[in-house]
């Protein structure tokens, strides 16, 4: 029985069809792999059954150029462990062949250094004449991103590099840096993308670096710290306005009984936040007959 996917797992496929161009890149850019020049990348089924199997499963199939003549397939699996045959990647990119009539790469993505090993080797199918050689990226293939604006260009790369490397941090602290130097607006998902990917350490370094209440809320900090701190921004948001409003009573009572409030006294009722402060004033102005008697000592804290 195959284990169930992981946090880690469930993360690196999502962030992989969030952005399937990230397989290319990570196989053009990274692994010398020459790929068509194609601006066309499509997520495509991932059981590609020819008969009644369960087994033809990958996690993520995409396909370059048009549908009605795909120029190359890639298929991406996330293995963390061994438990799925390297014969049946062979099976995969077979399947995927005789399906689309185009060229295969099979994209393994392993955090774990010996299972990247095991799937690294040439793979016999046992037919004659097909081996199947997977492309590997494992911890020592993916780098340590610390330069922000690297990161921020590759944000993908940036979360696998917290997977693998956030114990450095540098590593963290240049991911963090360049969630608020990219444009890209799906920018916040690759924090949860490196959350959900990073050891208990690491996300703990996330949580000690990362306090902006930016932070996505779907992991357990952020229901957390940004649930805590959008309420506490509400509950400022409606101080501030009270008091507003109030600062707004006391000049307009002043207007109507017609005393004339100069401009330092204005900024002075306008600047301040104490709504007892400002509710004192409003009651005074009122009934006082000269400026002076709003900010009468005697009568109340001085604001």
């Amino acid at each position: 029985m195959s284990a169930m996917p992981s946090p880690r797992h469930d993360a690196l496929v999502k962030m992989f069809e969030h952005r399937p161009e990230l397989a290319v890149e990570i196989l053009r850019d990274l692994m010398g792999v020459e790929l068509p020049d194609t601006p066309l990348v499509r997520l495509e089924n991932t059981t590609f059954n020819t008969r009644r199997s369960d087994d033809i499963h990958a996690d993520m199939v995409l396909v370059l150029g048009p549908s009605q003549d795909p120029a190359h397939a890639i298929i991406v699996e996330i293995q963390q462990d061994k438990s799925k045959a390297p014969r049946q990647l062979a099976r995969y990119a077979a399947v995927l062949w005789l399906m689309l009539g185009c060229d295969v790469t099979v994209l393994v993505i392993c955090p774990d250094r010996a299972t990247a090993a095991y799937y690294a080797q040439p793979i016999e199918s046992g037919l004659t004449g097909y081996r199947l050689q997977a492309l590997v990226l494992g911890p020592d293939s993916i780098p340590a991103l610390t330069d922000p604006q690297e990161a921020a260009g590759h944000l993908g790369l940036a979360a696998m590099s917290i997977m693998v490397h956030g114990r450095d941090r540098k590593v963290v602290e240049a991911f963090a840096a360049a969630l608020t130097d990219t444009d890209d607006d799906h920018a916040l998902k690759y924090t949860e993308y490196a959350y959900s990917m990073a050891a208990p350490e690491v996300r703990r370094l996330m949580e000690e670096i990362m306090t902006s209440t930016d932070w996505p809320v779907y992991t357990p900090f952020a229901r957390e710290h940004f649930g805590r701190g959008r309420e506490q921004g509400k509950a400022e948001g409606k101080a501030e306005g009270k008091a507003e409003g109030e600062a707004r009573a006391v000049l307009l009572v002043l207007a109507a009984r017609g005393l004339d409030v100069p401009e330092d006294v204005r900024a002075r009722i306008t600047a301040c936040t104490d709504l007892a402060q400002l509710e004192t004033w409003t009651t005074r102005a009122a009934t006082a007959q000269a400026l002076e008697e709003l900010f009468d000592e005697a009568g109340g804290q001085q604001g």
